[in-house]
């Protein structure tokens, strides 16, 4: 069978030519995963797409056309960016958009992905719930705190969706893979290769030479082995590009986990079948003796408040830790008696220094200038821009031993210099769930277009 991958993640772009040579290769099936946890939680918790409308129209009125036209099932996965409710449905909005300026009908599937808490809960009381990682065990309370709770779906509900007739399969949170392994693993396709490639095309042509995730990419899916073909005609794939993002995301390069089973992918074997073909041989699957589904669920942490500074005085950036712990302080003092500790959060994010890798920063130069991101999270906005603006000004004028002059250390880019980000959102669910059914805790919805 031949999947054809449209990106690696809706509304990020391809190059119409992709799809003209991908659409030349008659694939049986485009797929295409429409969001990630990558951007963080805010976009679960408000319901949001990190991507912008107006992208996601472009590729979805490309390719949707043609695919309708052609008799070509169209799977989306993590509609909207975050799969929730709130995302199905402003993803739903465009293709019905598209469908009505383009004249277009179908029978299309909405498979739900958020889920309800009195069912977790039940689950929670008959054990079927446990942390993902070195994580606290799921409380009834943490569910009921929580703004909105999914369940990343295998390639079982997609499956049937499309055993149903659905033409287009609109999926809430989704596995990645899942999106381009269900039609090839419904036909009787190998699982080893089918899962082994839907893991490489879930991001686009990211796995090409310039790899890229605003690009299209085909599978070519055999009995014992697949062939990975970029689309676009400046793009080729090597054994070492397609081996090396086998390993994208993955804590281990041999053993990758899905809600189905897992990949083992420790007797592959990459090969160069021409010159842009990369053939992938030896990819074996095992079924999950009891499938699992990931929860992920958001819950509010506070409001946030943030000024973006820069400093160049080496004699600050020397002391940066003393003048940290005193801004600190004087904050606490100022706000002795009125709010509690417990009720705010400050932090310095410094770039130039260890802003990325925090406490296992492994370099130890000394930078001549820093990034300072100083950030409140605090029970209210109002309570988070007070904290912030103490902070920022504290930090401004605070006179440190060795400083020559009291103009002020930190240079601000934007004015006004305090930002208010509004709610700040936590991942407080991300735990596995047991379930016979993979797709029990999933409903689906046939509708015609």
């Amino acid at each position: 069978m031949k999947i054809l991958a449209l990106n690696g993640i809706l509304g990020y772009g391809y190059a119409e030519i992709s799809l003209e040579n991908g659409l030349k290769r008659s694939p049986d099936v485009i797929g295409v995963d429409g969001g990630s946890t990558d951007p963080g939680p805010y976009y679960l918790g408000t319901g949001k797409s990190f991507t912008s409308r107006s992208a996601v129209k472009r590729d979805l009125e490309l390719a949707l056309p043609e695919a309708i036209k052609r008799g070509i099932p169209f799977v989306i996965g993590t509609a909207g960016g975050g799969g929730g409710e709130p995302h199905l449905d402003w993803c739903r909005e465009i293709i019905e958009k598209i469908a009505q300026e383009k004249g277009l009908r179908f029978k299309m599937a909405l498979i739900h992905a958020e889920l309800n808490k009195d069912y977790l809960k039940r689950k929670l009381k008959e054990g079927k719930i446990r942390p993902m990682g070195p994580l606290p065990q799921l409380t009834e309370e943490e569910i009921e705190q929580s703004v909105r709770i999914v369940g990343q779906m295998g390639a079982r509900p997609i499956m049937e969706a499309l055993e149903m007739g659905a033409e287009v399969v609109l999926a809430g949170r989704a596995s990645d893979p899942a999106v381009f392994a269900a039609l090839p693993l419904k036909e009787g396709c190998a699982p080893g290769p089918t899962w082994h490639a839907a893991k490489i095309i879930e991001c686009g042509a990211i796995c090409s030479v310039p790899g890229t995730a605003a690009d299209s990419i085909m599978a070519y899916i055999e009995r014992d082995f697949f062939l990975l073909e970029p689309l676009n005609p400046k793009r080729r794939c090597t054994p070492l590009s397609v081996a090396a993002h086998t390993l994208y995301e993955q804590p281990n390069p041999y053993y990758l986990y899905e809600p189905d089973g897992m990949m083992d992918l420790s007797g592959c074997r990459y090969e160069q079948y021409d010159e842009r073909v990369v053939k992938v041989s030896g990819s074996r699957f095992i079924e999950a003796k009891t499938p699992t589904v990931k929860l992920e669920g958001v819950r509010i942490a506070g409001y946030r408040t943030i000024a973006i500074a820069g400093a160049r005085d080496p004699v600050m950036i020397e002391r940066i830790e003393e003048i940290k712990g005193a801004v600190t302080e004087h904050v606490r003092e100022v706000f002795k008696g009125r709010v509690s500790p417990g009720d705010y959060r400050l932090l310095f994010r410094l770039y130039g220094r260890d802003g990325v890798e925090g406490e296992i920063e492994p370099s130890e130069e000394r930078p001549h200038e820093l990034g300072i991101i100083i950030e409140a999270v605090a029970r209210t906005q109002e309570m988070a821009n007070d904290i912030c603006a103490v902070a920022r000004s504290t930090m401004l004028h605070y006179h440190y031993e060795g400083r020559k002059a009291t103009a002020g250390n930190l240079a601000f880019p934007y004015s006004p210099s305090d930002i208010p980000m509004g709610a700040a959102y936590k991942f407080n669910v991300y735990h596995l769930l047991e379930v016979e059914d993979p797709s029990e805790p999933f409903h689906t919805e046939m509708i015609e277009v």
